[in-house]
């Protein structure tokens, strides 16, 4: 090939048991003949990337909710951490997850909650193999792009869970653990290793060459980039100036990934004691090092165009997990039954900001990345959030949702939206599919799109 070439867009190095993806580069850009002059590059439109990210048992709503409406709102106590990408997420409030409610079934709304969150359905109150409820949004995506790209989803998090047994009053831990749902008896389980989540997004795909790999380079401590490193050779010699500098950038940052994900392993100790959790090999034993390690795989995953849908749950709803590392030794689940009570509240909001803190990192990153005409992130559509408000009333209304990203200028962000009591957070999913080429009349319990997600 000859220098600045257009290459595939779905090219990848590989080397033994190794496929590495790379991001857009100049060199995967269409050159058209333009009338009277040379051949130009003209730039086609970045794919658009979907994510949906969890946090559990709901906030301490007055330190979440801005005082005021549209470009003007103040960050609030909580939500201070998005301080360097206010201008890239929009606060979305008074929308409802109404299937999260009993409806005559009693208690479980912690397994509600986590279920209904991209469903949009009240799930079956069973703890047996008859689980049921419906399909999530970013399964419904996936079935429309996912043949763009090697996955046509990610599922990871930071908190394990079980497929089987009674978890909350009655309700499968199917339910309670999960929030990406293929079918609605097939529920897709989270990864939660970064280890495992780095070898599948690097691997080749056959299962036996990919473990040959792996105890290759366990054995001579080499780096995935030694296992391509003639495919990464000859590449180089095929581009110009600034894609050699994002590819080496670029593979900069893959190993980086690495030596962290080493790092994790070695000194992974005991497993903390923490109610309901085991900490399966390859996790890191800081729970923060574990968010912003799956953080960095997200945006590797997205950067390569390895896959253009995620969830990423940071913990199960009804997580008892304490966070000591906040002066907080009491469980979270316990800290959000606060019945009013002054120091507890202090905990909850130390919890919850920690979280927009962990989404803020995970939003900078993507907005370090230059793609096309702008950034990683202003190609994106990322919401987070819980299906519970407050934790102590286990209301289901008036959630606290964010959604970031321009979604390829089909978004505008920076502004705190109100929206009637009572509707329903599915509107804002009809909104977003529509983005990706999903034109559904309903889903789950819409009652419409969502509006005013541009001005």
């Amino acid at each position: 090939m000859i220098p600045n070439q257009t290459i595939s867009r779905r090219i990848a190095l590989k080397g033994l048991g190794t496929a590495l993806a790379l991001p857009l580069l100049d060199a995967m850009l269409p050159r058209l003949a333009v009338a009277g002059t040379a051949t130009a590059a003209k730039a086609a439109p970045p794919p658009l990337r979907m994510a949906f990210t969890y946090v559990p048992n709901g906030v301490f709503v007055p330190d979440w909710t801005p005082a005021t409406e549209g470009a003007g709102f103040a960050l609030t106590p909580t939500l201070e951490p998005l301080k360097a990408v206010k201008d890239d997420v929009m606060v979305l409030t008074g929308l409802t997850c109404d299937k999260a409610r009993a409806h005559g079934d009693g208690g479980g709304d912690h397994a509600r909650a986590m279920y209904a969150f991209l469903t949009g359905k009240q799930p079956l109150k069973t703890y047996g193999a008859d689980i049921r409820a419906g399909i999530s949004v970013d399964q419904l995506v996936a079935q429309t792009v996912g043949d763009a790209t090697r996955f046509p989803s990610l599922e990871i998090g930071c908190e394990p869970g079980r497929q089987s047994g009674n978890c909350d009053s009655g309700y499968s831990c199917a339910y309670s653990s999960t929030i990406s749902w293929r079918t609605e008896s097939t529920p897709v389980p989270k990864e939660v290793s970064p280890k495992l989540v780095f070898e599948r997004l690097f691997g080749n795909g056959n299962a036996q060459e990919s473990a040959a790999a792996r105890a290759k380079r366990e054995l001579y401590r080499k780096s995935v980039l030694d296992l391509v490193r003639d495919d990464a050779r000859e590449l180089q010699g095929t581009l110009g100036a600034a894609d050699k500098r994002k590819v080496d950038e670029y593979f900069t940052a893959v190993r980086e990934l690495e030596v962290r994900i080493e790092k994790a392993q070695e000194r992974q100790q005991e497993p903390p004691k923490v109610p309901e959790l085991a900490l399966p090999p390859g996790v890191p034993k800081e729970y923060a090092d574990h968010l912003k390690l799956m953080s960095d795989l997200l945006v590797l995953a997205f950067q390569t165009d390895s896959t253009r849908v995620a969830t990423y749950v940071f913990a199960n709803d009804g997580s008892n997990r304490p966070y000591p590392f906040l002066g907080v030794s009491e469980g979270h689940h316990d800290c959000s039954h606060h019945q009013g009570d002054p120091k507890k509240h202090a905990k909850l909001k130390l919890i919850n900001k920690f979280h927009v803190g962990q989404f803020a990192y995970l939003l900078e990153r993507l907005k370090a990345i230059p793609e096309g005409n702008g950034t990683l992130l202003d190609h994106c559509m990322i919401v987070y959030g819980s299906a519970i408000a407050d934790g102590n009333r286990h209301n289901h209304e008036d959630l606290p949702i964010l959604l970031a990203g321009r979604g390829n200028g089909t978004l505008a962000p920076g502004r705190h939206v109100r929206y009637p009591r009572e509707t329903p957070l599915t509107n804002l999913y009809l909104a977003l599919m529509e983005r990706v080429g999903l034109k559904l009349s309903s889903f789950g319990d819409s009652n419409g799109r969502l509006n005013n997600l541009k001005v």
